[in-house]
């Protein structure tokens, strides 16, 4: 046979009695979500009934508790801020202020002393008297009492009384208070809302509205000693700092009279605004110089033959320039002339005289614009030098100034700063007594608690529903997860989107025969009808003349392979094809058991040159099957699938008088005994457990196949049980419909 190169997986075209997906992989129905619940129906409505049941015994169990809420409003806190500082500079972060304040609701000080006002130890809450939460063991033991007394109610036994049981410890209230307060901000506000859950209604309005009130007259009180506290303080050093300022401005004022330093002060300091001037002034003199000087060294390149219409400071003089103007224009008129005249011409002769002293005029404008040029630069050199002797004279004067003045410039910053402290002090201080004769609190009550009238933990119709919904969440959960954490293939459409295998058919799975053949009158309808649905799928996929060779192989054991190899081989031979049917699974051999045929001699023997082909062909049910089995088990299975000799065999049979040839082969991630014939082959057939191949396990058996670089490969899902996915593959394949035609043949 010509050998075809490999194609690339492609779906293939529909064909007759072939499964076809109906819808592409991007598009899920909601009923294929609702398969998912379908397939782990069981599971599910256990977990349902489980969760529901679950739910509502907690809820109906539960103790009714009543929320109470108040809201409170904290402003940002001012008058807490110490002398010189500013309330922005300590609450740089405002909302660890804002912490603090919620800690301090919920602390153990402000709530001792809503106990100890409330006296919440006579309330049943705290004192143990309370009854005590429901459960199922109470609800039984409460059924068991109620019989017991409808037994005894005619008996006079008098039980004695039960001992009341001990006060609790104020400790014991305070922590169990803290344990029923909630405090949360409102979002984006300075809103606060404490909240108290209890079992009297009464008393968690009471207590909100006493844990509030504590709290706000507490801010208030501490705020008050605190501002009294600090006035104490700022009273102490104002007197200290005014005795400090009263000495500085006394020392300062003495240092005046013995030093005569009454010149030092800055606004009369005349000294440094003379230097300061002088400087300005010697600096732009320099400036002056230094452009001068550039332009004097222009004006005595002339000496050394540089023209001086080249030097700008010459050229561009007002003077020079009419002079050349002059004598400009007395050479145009010259030229002009003597196109006219002759040289002895008067006109021509006066304008000659002319052009002369407009030279002479001209070399006078020159000079007189270096000289200029010069004297200029002489000046800038001089005043350069007379500020110069000013500056320095200057400095002088400063620097002397500056001695005297260090003790008095220390005695005037230490008399100021003692000023600055003091005005800062008494500041403070009137500040501070407003605040505390203001009595001004950062907090206040926006709403007070309200008896509540519902619960808030569920009861009645709401149990029902969270119950309900609960558990349909939890249900739909499980069953999703489990779907997720099962990643066999499954369906045909797990083949084609994952595998990207053309699909040949499906296999439904048949219950307790362990080898169902075609041939059996037990085999069920369905069953049958599978196989002929792939034997279309065969006749149509391989429609070149001559015997067609195929290998049916798997990823891993007890999937199927041998009985899909020998129900295949036997629904074309039902068909009027000659088939033959060879067992080359030579290392557990299994095809002669489902047909019934001996195993003492086969392929092994063959292959080692122990018997001949014609003598270990064996007869099967069918006259148009013919079956080659494993024969004895060998120590080289590989070595003999791969010898030329078994390649002789294949292409003898090949020229036969065979339609075709059907090779069972080991699973291909056990052995490798498989893939060594793919090759010489027409095509292989990948058979695939339903819900038993992990989608990691058939992707590499795969490459494995792929890796041989056979002609084609085709999918087969076998054992698929159809009634525990019975919604799946009733939208999509129909099979709702396979007793149509069993009825109709009984």
């Amino acid at each position: 046979m010509t050998e075809r190169p490999l194609q690339p997986p492609m779906p293939m075209s529909p064909t007759p009695g072939a499964p076809q997906k109906l819808t592409s992989g991007s598009d899920v129905h909601i009923l294929d979500r609702l398969a998912v619940l379908y397939r782990y129906r069981e599971i599910s409505l256990a977990v349902f009934v489980l969760t529901t049941v679950a739910i509502m015994i907690q809820g109906y169990t539960n103790i009714r508790l009543f929320q109470a809420q108040g809201r409170l409003v904290i402003e940002s806190e001012r008058s807490a801020a110490l002398p010189f500082q500013s309330s922005e500079q300590y609450y740089e972060d405002p909302q660890s202020y804002y912490n603090t304040q919620y800690k301090i609701i919920r602390g153990r000080d402000l709530t001792r002393r809503v106990v100890r006002k409330m006296h919440v130890e006579n309330y049943p809450e705290f004192n143990g008297t309370a009854d005590p939460p429901r459960t199922p063991l109470s609800m039984l033991k409460d059924l068991e009492q109620r019989l017991v007394g409808l037994i005894r109610r005619n008996s006079t036994v008098v039980e004695p009384n039960a001992a009341p049981p001990p006060p609790p410890d104020e400790a014991s209230l305070v922590d169990s208070f803290i344990g029923m307060v909630d405090v949360k901000q409102v979002p984006e506000s300075r809103l606060v809302d404490v909240t108290i859950n209890s079992i009297d209604p009464q008393f968690a309005a009471l207590a909100v509205n006493t844990l509030m009130d504590e709290y706000v007259d507490q801010n208030l009180a501490v705020k008050i000693a605190a501002t009294q506290t600090t006035l104490e303080w700022l009273d102490a050093e104002l007197a200290k700092q005014q005795r400090k300022v009263e000495d500085s401005e006394r020392g300062l004022a003495q240092y005046r009279e013995k030093q005569n330093a009454m010149s030092l002060d800055d606004r009369n300091n005349v000294v440094v605004n003379r230097y300061q001037r002088l400087n300005d002034e010697l600096m732009k003199a320099r400036n002056d110089k230094t452009q001068r000087q550039a332009l004097y060294e222009q004006v005595r390149s002339i000496s050394t033959g540089t023209s001086p219409d080249v030097i700008p400071a010459v050229s561009q003089n007002s003077q020079v320039v009419a002079a050349r103007g002059k004598l400009t224009g007395l050479q145009q008129e010259r030229a002009k002339l003597l196109e006219r005249y002759g040289p002895r011409f008067p006109q021509v002769t006066a304008n000659a005289s002319a052009l002369d002293e407009a030279k002479t005029q001209l070399d006078l404008e020159v000079a007189r614009a270096v000289q200029q040029v010069k004297t200029e630069f002489d000046t800038a050199l001089l005043a350069e030098q007379t500020l110069s002797k000013n500056v320095e004279a200057a400095k002088a004067d400063v620097s002397d100034l500056g001695r005297k003045s260090v003790d008095y410039n220390v005695m005037e910053r230490e008399a100021k700063s003692n000023h600055a402290v003091y005005d800062t002090l008494l500041q403070q201080e009137k500040e501070l007594r407003v605040a505390s004769a203001s009595r001004a609190n950062n907090v206040r009550i926006i709403d007070r608690a309200e008896v509540p009238k519902q619960p808030t933990s569920p009861a009645g119709r709401r149990t029902w529903f969270m119950s309900v919904v609960l558990g349909f969440a939890m249900a739909v959960a499980v069953a999703f997860g489990l779907d997720y954490m099962n990643d066999t293939i499954k369906t045909p459409e797990d083949i084609q989107e994952r595998l990207k295998l053309p699909f040949l058919g499906l296999v439904p799975a048949v219950r307790g025969d362990k080898h169902p053949l075609l041939a059996s009158s037990q085999v069920p309808i369905d069953f049958g009808e599978s196989f002929r649905a792939l034997r279309t799928s065969l006749l149509s996929k391989y429609t070149e003349p001559g015997t067609k060779v195929l290998i049916v192989t798997s990823a891993q054991p007890l999937e199927g392979k041998t009985i899909v190899a020998a129900n295949l081989a036997m629904a074309l031979a039902y068909g009027g094809a000659r088939v033959l049917l060879i067992d080359a699974d030579m290392r557990r051999p299994g095809l002669h058991r489902p047909l019934r045929l001996t195993n003492e001699r086969g392929l092994a023997q063959v292959l080692n040159g122990q018997a001949r082909v014609r003598d270990v062909i064996q007869r099967t049910v069918d006259p148009n099957l013919l079956a080659i089995t494993a024969g004895r088990t060998p120590s080289n299975p590989s070595e003999l699938l791969s010898s030329e000799r078994m390649k002789t065999l294949l292409a003898n049979l090949a020229h036969g008088a065979f339609d075709w040839i059907v090779i069972d082969t080991p699973p291909v991630l056990a052995v490798s005994d498989g893939i060594i014939l793919a090759p010489s082959v027409s095509g292989v057939i990948y058979v695939i457990g339903a819900e038993m191949t992990r989608r990691r396990l058939a992707e590499r058996a795969l490459a494995t196949i792929l890796s041989a670089n056979p002609r084609s490969v085709c999918a087969v899902l076998n054992k698929v049980d159809i009634s525990r996915n019975k919604y799946y593959y009733s939208r999509y394949y129909g099979h709702h419909h396979k007793s149509y035609y069993s009825s109709a043949a009984v």
